[in-house]
């Protein structure tokens, strides 16, 4: 490959990401497009299905209220994230190593994923008040699953080549977990992040909504209970934002880390 090429493989690759941009600004606003046309066209009531632009006004209006409800409910989902992820890897890593102990650590694993958080929610508020622990437990337990079953899955993946190289080095454990069995969980755990960095909100909100002093799930359970629809919907926009915000976050990370992944793919098109 000449170096005239350089250029024009450095700004093929900036398009992508441009064309990614705004191909989500147009549908975003073909749907709320659609959606403003059909509550006006429809006349649906305010305590049904605001419009959009109410929505956006409303939310301009409290625009405070719902920063500071919104940053905490952001901490709260990051503190849950955080524990479940720390879980998840620890969990993952020691039922990999501990072959004997597998099958009694997943099973209880899928016993917590199968029981609804949302009947756990209201005990956890019982049991720890209205802070934020309740809400970093709810959050940590729904998301160390996906964490714990992903990274699992990487570290068993690894090439069986590169641990017999490994081996034939008399390599420890701890290096083959370091340049062997960590590298290969990596793209597996960051897929599991891109799924549970967005639903760490969503058990946010649902232990602020069994009980809470504030937060987004406490404004929108006071707007639900009066069918204020303008402020319910102000509070969804708000996580939709977050969510979008944590995927992107995720992504940017994925593609930092796993830089190796790009030029590889790169080699095998060119």
């Amino acid at each position: 490959m000449s170096t005239d090429e350089l250029p024009q493989r450095t700004s093929s690759s900036n398009a992508p990401f441009a064309w990614d941009l705004v191909s989500v600004a147009l549908i975003l606003g073909v749907a709320l497009g659609l959606w403003e046309i059909v509550v006006r066209a429809r006349g649906i009531p305010v305590y049904l299905l605001p419009a959009p632009s109410l929505v956006l006004k409303t939310l301009a209006a409290r625009a405070d209220d719902y920063g500071a409800a919104a940053l905490l409910t952001l901490a709260q989902a990051m503190g849950g994230l955080s524990a479940g992820l720390a879980a998840g890897i620890l969990i993952a890593v020691l039922i990999t190593y501990w072959k004997g102990i597998e099958r009694g650590v997943l099973a209880l694993a899928i016993l917590v994923k199968a029981t609804p958080m949302v009947a756990i929610a209201p005990l956890l508020t019982i049991w720890f008040g209205f802070g934020p622990l309740p809400k970093v437990i709810l959050v940590a337990l729904i998301t160390f699953f996906p964490v714990l079953i992903n990274t699992h899955a990487g570290l068993l993946a690894v090439d069986e080549a590169i641990l017999a190289l490994l081996h034939s080095l008399n390599a420890s454990r701890w290096e083959v977990f370091r340049y062997a069995r960590w590298p290969s969980a990596n793209p597996f755990l960051f897929a599991a992040l891109k799924v549970v960095a967005p639903l760490s909100l969503v058990g946010a909100v649902v232990a602020e909504w069994a009980g809470a002093s504030a937060g987004l799930g406490r404004m929108m359970w006071l707007a639900y209970s009066n069918l204020n629809m303008p402020s319910l919907f102000a509070g969804i926009f708000c996580l939709a934002l977050m969510g979008v915000g944590l995927y992107g976050g995720v992504t940017v990370a994925e593609n930092r880390t796993l830089f190796w992944r790009d030029s590889r793919e790169r080699r095998e098109d060119s």
